[in-house]
């Protein structure tokens, strides 16, 4: 039993990090971060933070020692180090929901069972394989053109390789001391994402639709409403909603789709976390991803949703946080700033949010 305003650990230093400090804070619930960067931008929000690397087991039990509840940012903290912890504190979402999440191919495999196990067999995946060497391609070819996607680590396009024949292959660097999934390809019409907060009485929470637009396979804009048929909207909720129970979820979780040319809507990936396309919650929503995520995990008041205004939100990439940070905003604008050091191409700075008013 988690006691009243409980001191919160959180894995993970990176923006996520920082909102869930920032929304915990005013939640009058503490937090103390652990993170493996010196520089983790999430000093400036939360109450305290242990630099060590995820592995160091005496600074583990530091951490563990000092808090009253754990969770964490990012799925890619190795299952061993989450298991351990959990054996100290309690951690929420579960560390077997990691194990699951963080191989491509046995998240695909269980999102197959789930659609079994409650009879919903419109919960799909594109067509995919195992490919372990370069001879599994060749006998995938039904799968081309498709992208071939690194079973575990891999995000904002790195660890994927577009095949469109078995010609290619050969021309591009694929390490196959590792494992992959090879996806085949579909028209893809739009991107969409549901993010569901599921609580300990097995309540789920579940925020509207948001649109996805992607530019070099990171994520440029996110939009609500989505531009979707009604029966896209409740489909992808009640999905949604279904991986959560089946998980055993406990916090905010993040499913992303696909829907193709004809309206076929394909459960992409599932993200045990705060998501970055549901940041248009904090100024859209009565209650964001980020508190909502804080309620659940320290089983606070479950408030119910109520969107206040529809919204578009923005991600600020590399050097671009230079002029955000000397533009002055209108009122219906609200910028944030990760705080973060250092400037990298392609990295994730900042976000701006603009509400419809």
């Amino acid at each position: 039993m988690v006691k009243e305003n409980p001191i919160l650990g959180i894995i993970g230093g990176g923006q996520l990090g920082s909102m869930l400090a920032t929304a915990a804070k005013k939640l009058n619930i503490k937090t103390i971060v652990l993170s493996d960067d010196t520089e983790a931008p999430a000093k400036n929000f939360c109450d305290e933070l242990i630099i060590s690397d995820y592995n160091k087991v005496k600074n583990i039990e530091e951490f563990a020692n000092k808090v009253d509840i754990v969770t964490f940012e990012f799925e890619n903290i190795p299952f061993k180090i989450l298991e351990y912890i959990g054996k100290l504190k309690p951690i929420l979402p579960k560390p077997t929901v990691n194990k699951i999440v963080q191989n491509r191919f046995t998240e695909k495999k269980f999102i197959q069972n789930t659609a079994r196990a409650f009879n919903e067999l419109e919960i799909k995946t594109v067509d995919y394989g195992l490919i372990k060497e370069k001879s599994d391609i060749l006998k995938n070819e039904g799968l081309l053109p498709g992208i071939l996607k690194t079973c575990t680590l891999g995000y904002d396009g790195k660890g994927q390789f577009i095949i469109n024949n078995t010609e290619e292959v050969d021309k591009l660097e694929i390490d196959f001391d590792k494992e992959y999934i090879l996806e085949k390809k579909i028209i893809l019409k739009k991107e969409i994402s549901i993010i569901v907060t599921r609580f300990s009485n097995n309540e789920c929470l579940i925020f509207d639709p948001f649109e996805n637009y992607h530019v070099n396979q990171i994520l440029n804009r996110s939009v609500i409403p989505a531009d979707i048929t009604k029966d896209i909207f409740i489909k992808a909720q009640q999905q949604a909603k279904l991986i959560a129970e089946k998980l055993d979820y406990i916090g905010t979780m993040c499913v992303e789709y696909f829907i193709d040319e004809n309206n076929n809507l394909f459960v992409n990936e599932i993200a045990p976390r705060v998501h970055n396309s549901g940041h248009l919650t904090i100024n859209a929503y009565n209650v964001s991803q980020f508190e909502n995520h804080i309620r659940a995990v320290c089983n606070l008041e479950i408030i119910k949703l109520k969107k206040i205004h529809n919204a578009e939100m923005i991600n600020i990439i590399g050097e671009d946080i230079k002029d955000y940070r000397n533009k002055s905003f209108s009122k219906n604008e609200f910028f944030f700033d990760y705080l973060k050091t250092e400037i990298k191409k392609k990295r994730k700075m900042g976000h701006l949010t603009t509400i419809k008013l």
